[in-house]
């Protein structure tokens, strides 16, 4: 899962924009940043290993300047950790191409083979596929001989594209001296909007992964890019849409469960609202259990809007037990599990008066691996809890993820295989309660009735891509088993 920023702004310079809006969704990537901007006849990049804040300096400022640019933060799924694989990517064939994603091919070894062929003779210097999309994007254009650039061409290259191109993805890019295009993926699993903003007497554009970039940089009007459509701004402001390849929309649950910021709006669904609707489905769930707790403590900070109308809902004392150090990552999406175990001492530390003689519920989006949640219960024990219940206002996570969020090695979830009951004592809470995935489905399509479907795959092994054989899945675990032998150690 990444988050990237795809910007116009005819007559001025979007850099610090890009920069400030980055920052906004670090929290969908924190292992790489760049930045690529077109100021004619120069193509300008920067890109790095870390956080927006640590990459980017005051003479960047001066030197990537231009109207047209996009930037890009990374969290690694296929392709390991390092700036090799930091995006954007760019080409200077057939056009000057930039191009960022968000998401994961199912093909992307047969895509990086086919692209080596004697016909191609496209080398991918990298292991991240969103090089592969900007050279089969390449590609499609040169075959249809597009050596003078029209929208059409454009078009009917995404098209082409489209159709080689499996898994969930959104993408932005920009094409040097033309403008600034997007597209999503036939089934709309991957998130993707575009806004704009009256300046300078003219019209400033911005496509970007989530509302709250749009929020923060006061762009207005904001729309959802369409399963299958593609978008084209002109560097005049001319829009053209068109839908190339869509099928029915099956966007991401898990979004609204862990990665997306509460103040965000994906589909025309508030995520927080969304999680208000999921404490409450929980509370009912809680009710039927007949057990007792004396308080509802959140993990910080994704469960915190449901763990506060699950207590209003039950009547039960709300309290924040635990305070957060915020200059600690997620620890969901830090490419290694010894890193994960090593940050949530040092992220996370107890109130030691609201555990003390206490039953205490804590709740969390999700139980992936355990080993966080088996240390929060842990320091809540050590705080002086009595009992530790824990619920999850996700349901049981089973399934290897193949579409961008890092839980795609089968051996990695605590509820394979295990009920509710048996979780709990891995973890070493009293008891465990899930949410169902009916309520948690039923409480995102509250937001937008329209959804009908939604891509549920980590709960329930079902792909909607339809695509992902035992073949897919060994080697997307391969990928990952690599990415992660290969990182660092700590001492």
């Amino acid at each position: 899962m990444c988050g990237f920023i795809g910007m116009l702004r005819p007559g001025g310079h979007v850099f610090a924009e890009i920069c400030d809006g980055l920052v906004s969704i670090q929290h969908r990537g924190q292992d790489a940043a760049g930045i690529a901007t077109f100021d004619p006849p120069r193509v300008y990049l920067k890109r790095g290993s870390g956080l927006v804040r640590d990459i980017f300096v005051p003479d960047d400022a001066r030197r990537l300047t231009g109207s047209l640019g996009i930037g890009h933060v990374r969290y690694p799924t296929i392709g390991g950790a390092g700036e090799e694989n930091a995006q954007p990517f760019v080409l200077n064939h057939p056009f000057g191409i930039a191009l960022a994603h968000n998401g994961n091919l199912t093909n992307y070894h047969e895509l990086a083979r086919s692209l080596g062929r004697q016909d191609c003779c496209r080398l991918i210097n990298s292991t991240c596929d969103a090089e592969v999309i900007i050279n089969v994007l390449a590609d499609e254009l040169v075959r249809r001989r597009a050596e003078a650039f029209s929208v059409d061409r454009l078009f009917a290259a995404i098209q082409g594209s489209l159709a080689r191109l499996k898994g969930a993805y959104s993408v932005v890019g920009a094409v040097a001296g033309q403008g600034l295009f997007a597209f999503r993926d036939p089934l709309g699993i991957k998130p993707i909007l575009m806004a704009e903003r009256a300046e300078n007497g003219g019209t400033a554009f911005c496509v970007a992964s989530e509302s709250v970039v749009l929020d923060v940089l006061d762009f207005h009007r904001t729309e959802n890019i369409q399963p299958g459509e593609a978008v084209f701004i002109s560097c005049a402001g001319e829009v053209t849409k068109r839908t190339l390849c869509a099928g029915q929309h099956h966007p991401c649950l898990f979004e609204y469960v862990y990665f997306a910021r509460p103040d965000s709006f994906l589909d025309h669904v508030s995520v927080y609202k969304t999680r208000l609707r999921l404490g409450q489905k929980l509370a009912e769930a809680w009710k039927k259990t007949g057990i007792q707790a004396d308080v509802v403590i959140p993990i910080p900070e994704s469960a915190t809007t449901a763990a506060m109308s699950l207590a209003r809902e039950l009547g039960m004392k709300y309290r924040e037990g635990f305070v957060k150090n915020r200059y600690i990552g997620r620890t969901f999406i830090m490419p290694d599990d010894q890193k994960r175990r090593s940050s949530v001492r040092a992220k996370l530390n107890p109130i030691q008066l609201e555990f003390e003689g206490k039953d205490v519920l804590l709740v969390d989006d999700s139980i992936v691996r355990g080993n966080t949640s088996r240390q929060i219960i842990a320091l809540a024990r050590a705080s002086g809890a009595r009992k530790v219940f824990f619920a999850a206002y996700s349901p049981p996570l089973r399934y290897p993820c193949v579409y961008g969020i890092d839980m795609s090695t089968r051996h990695e979830f605590i509820a394979k295989d295990r009920t509710a009951q048996e979780v709990a004592r891995e973890i070493g809470a009293d008891f465990v309660l899930y949410q169902t995935l009916e309520d948690l489905e039923e409480s995102t399509r509250e937001g937008n009735a329209r959804l009908a479907k939604f891509c549920n795959a980590c709960f329930t092994g079902v792909y909607p891509t339809q695509d992902v054989t035992p073949e897919v899945l060994e080697a997307i675990e391969g990928d990952r088993l690599n990415a992660h032998a290969a990182l660092p150690r700590e001492a």
